[in-house]
This record gives structure tokens, sequence and C-alpha cells, in this order.
């Protein structure tokens, strides 16, 4: 366990050190689109439209690397609060620029941190965005960040996330599979990742009383964006 210097709260220990996105800051939208087209974006953006979406007042937007759905999600509400957390400055500066091009007066609060080491503040969020971001972590993390998050929202807020994935298909399992195989492998070179296979992120989220309210796939599953609302009752065992 370790403590926050903040406000002496207990937190588990990391399983793996931050990778190192940084040094991708200004490329790495040419490497998306050089690995995937418009694939990642249309991920990103399926549920930009979506009134549970646009109609949030203050967003948690976590790891949203050069903030490109951060924004557009400002472009579609400019009176949204936005809370921004990323382990890197460099993709933060990335984020910002991005934001205050498109909306100069953008209500955005930048934190640099890593998040698993984060007490997360009661802000009442309506809002949590996840984009290509739980794949960075191993289930143990995902579930205590979820589980500190989950306190800070909002009655009925909603949990947006999108991320790679295996499907069970005859065809599309076993390519899944070698392509989170190969994006592990390439993303420990580049930034020093070392995980090897994706969370279970969905129970997490069941647990910590979300569920399943709309969902798009792509790739015969191999890509997800998913759209989660938070319910009363008793973490599923």
């Amino acid at each position: 366990m370790v403590r926050s210097q903040n406000l002496g709260v207990m937190l588990p220990a990391a399983d793996t050190p931050p990778p190192k996105f940084g040094r991708l800051a200004r490329i790495y939208a040419a490497l998306e689109w050089l690995s995937f087209g418009r694939a990642l974006s249309h991920r990103r953006q399926c549920f930009l439209a979506d009134p549970r979406v646009t109609g949030a007042r203050h967003a948690l937007v976590l790891g949203d690397g050069d903030g490109r759905f951060t924004a557009a999600l400002f472009v579609r509400n400019p009176l949204i609060q936005i809370t921004a957390v990323d382990a890197s400055s460099e993709m933060l500066a990335q984020l910002e620029r991005r934001v205050r091009a498109q909306t100069p007066s953008a209500r955005l609060d930048r934190k640099c941190v890593d998040v698993r080491s984060w007490p997360v503040p009661h802000a009442n969020y309506d809002l949590v965005v996840c984009h290509f971001f739980f794949d960075c972590f191993t289930t143990r993390e995902l579930a205590s960040l979820i589980a500190r998050v989950a306190p800070a929202l909002a009655p009925n807020a909603h949990w947006l996330v999108s991320d790679f994935a295996v499907p069970r298909h005859t065809v599309w399992t076993p390519l899944a599979k070698a392509l989170v195989r190969f994006l592990y492998f390439t993303f420990g070179l580049l930034t020093g990742l070392e995980l090897t296979h994706l969370p279970d992120y969905q129970s997490a989220l069941t647990c910590a009383q979300f569920e399943l309210s709309a969902e798009e796939t792509a790739l015969g599953g191999a890509l997800r964006s998913e759209l989660w609302q938070r319910v009363s009752g008793k973490c599923a065992r």
C-alpha cells in the first residue's frame, strides 16, 4: 500500500510502473492512423451525439492522450466542465492545445498524475470517459480504480468505454489475439508498458454497480465501444 501525499489516503501499490506515452505525444495521432485508419476514432465518437454523453455537466476524462475526444466533446457541449487526468505532461499539453484551438473558453482542469495513486475528489461527476485506457492496467488495478471513482460520481452517472477485446468467433478470435499480442509487444518497446493481456474491466464495472446500457463493435468485435450506467443494487459476487 502507498499513502497519498494529499489526503493521507491509503492506496494499493501499482502492479507495474506507468508507461511513458509522453515520448509519442506529437506523433500519436499519426501512428494511430497508420495502424488503424479511422477505426479507433470511430470507436471514440460512436456515442458522441448521444444525449447521455453530450448532456453531461461535469466529466472525468481518464487518459485521452492527445485530447481528440475531449476537444470534440467541448465542441458538442461548450458549457461542460472536464477534468482530464493523464500521467503524461506531454499528452496533457497536446490535449489542452487541441481543446483551446476549438473552444478557447473551455472549462478544463488538467491533472498530471498516475491515476492509480490519485485520490479521486468527490466532485459529483456525471460522466467518466476511458478510451483505449483500461488496457494499460491489470484487472486488479482497474478494480481498485473503478471502486475509488464510483463514490465520486453523481447518481445515474454514465461511464463511456472504448477498448480492444477478444471476441468469441471462429475467425475473429485468433486474429484479435494476434492483434492484442502485437500491440502489447509494440507499446512495450515504445513506452515500457509491461502488460501482455487485456484486463477484465467489465466485471469491475458490474461490481461497482454499473450496467451496460449500449454497445457497438467493429472488426468482428475486436474493437468495442460501451456506455455503462450507474444503478442501485449490491455488488455481484
